[in-house]
């Protein structure tokens, strides 16, 4: 499948604006083995001065950045190259900042981990339709870890403070933390 996605534009920039910066790296490898044209950037400031510069195509744009939020670098992009194709990525996904995420002009919201594919299947999918769902999307169980995990690393790796965060009994917490991820 992975080959089987090639962007077919005229134009095959894309913007990757993440800070986790070994995700970006393994994300630019993938999409320029799928012909696009990568420029990366690892925070807002960075990512807005590209997109002010060089508007792409296509961008992939992390919503929460350590220095602000990606939605700052949508709104540049929108101004400079409004037929620009923006997917949002997050490791929180929540209605609301889906909701703000495609209001401000991003054409998909995807939340973390998402891979090249499902990345590029929201890039390249024509404008009005859907994406293809998922070959393999991740279990509720699934879901459910990959949540606890991430309010567990925000909170300094504390359980009292991440069960209170999460409404749930800290020995529940403990039980969870102290078995391998669900598939």
């Amino acid at each position: 499948m992975a080959d089987a996605m090639q962007v077919t534009s005229a134009d095959k920039t894309v913007l990757l604006v993440d800070d986790d910066e070994p995700f970006l790296r393994r994300l630019a490898r993938a999409m320029e083995k799928r012909g696009f044209e990568v420029e990366t950037a690892d925070s807002v400031a960075a990512g807005r001065a590209i997109a002010t510069a060089r508007p792409p195509a296509y961008a992939v744009v992390d919503l929460r950045l350590g220095d602000g939020n990606g939605l700052d670098v949508v709104e540049v992009l929108r101004e400079r190259r409004p037929d620009s194709r923006i997917v949002v990525l997050t490791g929180y996904g929540a209605i609301a900042t889906a909701v703000a995420a495609v209001k401000i002009g991003a054409t998909d919201y995807l939340s973390k981990p998402a891979d090249a594919d499902d990345i590029t299947r929201a890039l390249l999918t024509p404008e009005g339709e859907l994406p293809e769902p998922p070959d393999n999307p991740m279990s509720a169980d699934r879901v459910r870890w990959e949540h606890i995990q991430r309010v567990y690393e925000l909170c300094d790796r504390n359980v009292s403070e991440t069960a209170r965060r999460l409404n749930m009994h800290r020995r529940t917490l403990q039980r969870i933390l102290a078995k391998r991820s669900p598939r």
